[in-house]
Parts: C-alpha cells; structure tokens; sequence
C-alpha cells in the first residue's frame, strides 16, 4: 500500500519563484497520452491564480490546449478565459516553418556570398525530418528573450520529439559556430583581393561587418537559451509517468538524456493512479500492479520530488477540473 507522502511539489515551485533571476521556465515531458498537457494547464492555472503572469506554450504539433481550456489558441499568446494572468500560445508548426525559410531567404538577400550555404539549409528546412524542431526552437527563442511573463509553461511534445527539441541549442550552436569560422575566412579572403586587385564590383556591396555581426547576435541568443535550460534556479524539467512499465523505462532514458544535455529535472509526476478505495476485482487488481510499478518509479527517480494524482472519474476539462487537479499537485493536503 502507499504511503501517506506529503506533496513537496508546491515548495520546490514557490521556492524557484521566489528567486530573483528574471522569468522561470518550467518544462512537462514524458510519453504520449501520459497527461503532459493536462500537468501544464493544471500548473498554468495555479500560478496564474496566485499572480503570475504565466504563459503555456504548446511545441507539441498534436495540440491539446484547447480541447482542456475549451476554446481556441493561435500562434500568439491568448488570454485564457476565466483565468486572469494566463496565456496560451500553439505554436503552429506550418507557421514556424514558413517563418524560418523566409528568415533564410531574407539571409540569402543580404548575404550572397553565403547564398550556396544557406541554400542548402533552405532545402534541408524543406526535407530534413526533425526539422520542425528547428522552427519550434526559434519560436522557442523569442520566449527566452522577452521578459513579458513570469513564468512560462511548455507543453512539450512525446519524448522523442522533445529531445531532439532540447539538443537544438547544441545543434544550432555547431552550425553557427562553422558559420562564422566561413564567414570570418570570407571577410579575410576578400580584404586581401581588394588590396591586390584594383577592381571593384557587386561585392563591395556587402556588408561583411553586419553579416558577422547578425551571426555572433544570433549565436549569443542560443548561448543564452542553452545557459537558461541548464540553470536549475530558472529551469525545471518535470516528467509525468503513469504507472506502467513502457511508461517507466521511457521516462529513464529521457532521464538520461536530459542529464546530459544539463538540463535539471526536479520532480515526477505519477498520473492515473487508481484510488485505494476501489470496489471491483479487475480495479483491486490493476491497483496491486501499479502499487508494484510505483515502488521500481521510487526505485529510479527517488532523488526526485515524487507527485500523485489519481485517475480522474471525468476528462480533465474545463478551469474547475483544472483547479481540482492543481490542488492536488500543489496544495497542502497529503496524498494517498
């Protein structure tokens, strides 16, 4: 049986909100259908409802957000109805996609001697799977940049997806790092022809200070991203479990991963625990199971703030539900 566990949830959150390091950053993670969105909306209201100007983000292309709030949510932050302070943002993959190939264009335009270079990023942004990532990561970035919300909440897509997401602060760093290198070897190559050679032309034109200017600007915005993710007083990586074991063993391995990659996971949530209190044989049953999975979820992520929550008798939507469950991540009662 489980013990009676004080929930610890709600004080590594207000302790992480009251430090005075700029907008905190808290991130839902974990398999598909395990209860992300539901974690995100749940935490969304919370902190809205005790003055935060809190913003969800959605990088999950399956959108959610707006079958739980029950209304519409676009590319840009929404007011939430029925809750002041709290925002929605979906980020529309299509449309970051589009936005992304016309920043290349706009670079080829300006920059044509490293028209070939980007011509080549411009087709992998058509092509390359994990692509999506990359747009979603420089919507990504505009959110680490502003300082309009306290704190934001991103709904992150199933495992893979997210981890791929996560890596692109290294990813987009080598690329811009290689970028430079060329471009500072260009710069040179060209000011040595133009003492040599006395002729002139369209290249003249270009403006290689602005050029290496807009590529070390860009860089220190993932320099940035990457040292946020990584700060453990601004950050907080959270994955939800359900009791079962694919769920589990997942869960490890992004672990894992988002260990290497720096990032802090502080908490775990167990979703659909069925209650102590149920009456059927197969409920008994399935209870015993989960009993024996949440003792191997102690096992590997004891070092973690462990939440419950139990399994719902209603679909998690609507603002009431979404208080309910909040109160039960983040509110002082003890958890069976």
């Amino acid at each position: 049986m489980l013990s009676k566990i004080k929930n610890t949830l709600r004080d590594i959150t207000e302790k992480k909100l009251k430090k005075d390091s700029g907008t905190k950053y808290i991130m839902f993670g974990g398999k598909g259908g395990v209860g992300k969105t539901t974690m995100s909306a749940a935490t969304g209201v919370y902190l809205a409802e005790k003055g935060y100007k809190t913003v969800i983000v959605s990088t999950d292309p399956a959108h959610s957000l707006r079958d739980i709030f029950e209304q519409e949510f676009g590319h840009e932050p929404t007011p939430v109805k029925g809750v002041d302070n709290l925002y929605v943002v979906e980020i529309d993959p299509e449309k970051a996609m589009e936005e992304y190939k016309e920043k290349l264009k706009a670079q080829i335009e300006e920059n044509p001697m490293l028209g070939d270079l980007l011509e080549e990023q411009l087709e992998m942004a058509s092509l390359a799977p994990g692509t999506d990532e990359s747009a979603a990561f420089d919507a990504f970035l505009k959110y680490m940049d502003s300082n309009e919300f306290d704190v934001v909440i991103f709904d992150t897509a199933p495992t893979g997806h997210t981890l791929r997401f996560l890596s692109m602060p290294e990813i987009m760093d080598k690329y811009m790092t290689r970028l430079i290198k060329i471009k500072k070897q260009m710069s040179g190559f060209m000011k040595m022809m133009k003492r040599f050679l006395p002729f002139g032309g369209k290249d003249e034109d270009i403006d290689y200070d602005k050029m290496l200017k807009d590529l070390e600007e860009m860089k220190k915005r993932i320099e940035k991203a990457r040292a946020i993710l990584s700060n453990p007083e601004r950050t907080a990586f959270r994955l939800v479990v359900i009791p079962e074991e694919m769920s589990i063993l997942e869960s490890e391995r992004a672990m894992k991963a988002l260990q290497k990659f720096g990032i802090p996971i502080d908490a775990v949530i167990v979703n659909q625990l069925i209650p102590e209190n149920v009456q059927c044989e197969f409920c008994r049953a399935r209870r015993e199971l989960q009993l024996r999975r949440l003792e191997e979820i102690k096992e590997k992520f004891g070092d973690k703030v462990i939440a419950y929550v139990p399994l719902l008798k209603t679909e998690a939507r609507g603002i009431d539900t979404l208080r309910e469950i909040a109160n039960i991540l983040y509110g002082e009662e003890e958890q069976n």
